[in-house]
């Protein structure tokens, strides 16, 4: 008897740190559910290995990757081609081989969006706040602008980061760190939150009651900002749907097949 080697193609999520990113979980399920030989892994990268992950993608070693913080720009540099979305928002989360061009994609942006149709939250005529800098944030503001929202403010511990975010986009409203009025929406994008007792101690009690407070962080499942908007009478919703759109968008680029979303999908990542 000959036994055959399967041949599995290699999906990998990078970032540092990584260990709590349920992308593994999430794609190796629709991986299983689709019949598709595949395996998908996460790796704790520096920014000296960026170079050598992109030419292996280029050998078709590894058929495809996930960024996550902090190598969303940095890995722009390493990339033949961008798609316009990694290119409007300077950043990239999703790589693949396209006619053998290793091309960046952003799926943050689609995702962000989704996740608001999916609450039903109508952005256009708010004012919103951004609170951080970070790796998503681009792709969160440029999301925005796409569905029309109204002012868009953001406050960063370190200004210059923020200044950083104007020259992409010339309407952002820059606010002095704390600095806080009364927002339709406020957005955590910060990695405060993460650890379960991190707490950004900023003052939101000015806001009117009733506004939704949004974290882009969705493991652990109830940050302290989501406890405290709720305390303050508001609507809380973690990054749980835009982390499972832009994963399956990221999941129909490579294997060309749209992913079920359903309730056992969301139960896994409550677990």
């Amino acid at each position: 008897r000959i036994f055959r080697k399967i041949y599995m193609k290699k999906y990998l999520v990078i970032g540092n740190p990584i260990q709590h990113s349920l992308s593994p979980l999430i794609h190796n399920y629709w991986i299983k559910k689709n019949n598709i030989q595949a395996i998908y892994e996460k790796e704790k990268l520096e920014k000296g290995d960026l170079e050598s992950l992109i030419s292996k993608v280029k050998q078709g070693k590894i058929h495809g990757v996930n960024v996550t913080v902090p190598f969303k720009k940095d890995v722009i540099f390493y990339l033949e081609k961008l798609t316009l979305e990694a290119e409007n928002t300077q950043s990239v989360n999703t790589i693949y081989l396209d006619n053998n061009k290793v091309t960046g994609h952003n799926t943050d942006i689609d995702g962000f969006g989704l996740a608001m149709q999916d609450i039903k939250f109508d952005v256009s005529k708010k004012h919103i706040l951004i609170v951080g800098a970070g790796g998503v944030v681009p792709s969160i503001i440029y999301s925005l602008i796409k569905m029309r929202a109204y002012k868009i403010y953001l406050t960063n511990r370190t200004r210059e980061k923020a200044e950083d975010l104007k020259k992409l986009f010339k309407n952002l409203i820059i606010l002095n760190w704390g600095e806080t009025q009364n927002f339709d929406m406020v957005i955590n994008a910060t990695s405060v939150g993460l650890n379960t007792n991190d707490e950004l101690n900023l003052d939101f009690s000015k806001i009117e009651n009733n506004k939704l407070f949004y974290d882009v962080i969705y493991n652990p499942k109830e940050t302290i900002f989501l406890k405290n908007a709720k305390n303050l009478g508001n609507k809380s919703e973690n990054g749980k749907r835009m982390f499972i759109h832009q994963a399956a968008l990221a999941f129909k680029i490579w294997h060309g097949v749209q992913p079920k979303i359903d309730r056992e999908v969301e139960n896994l990542l409550d677990k």
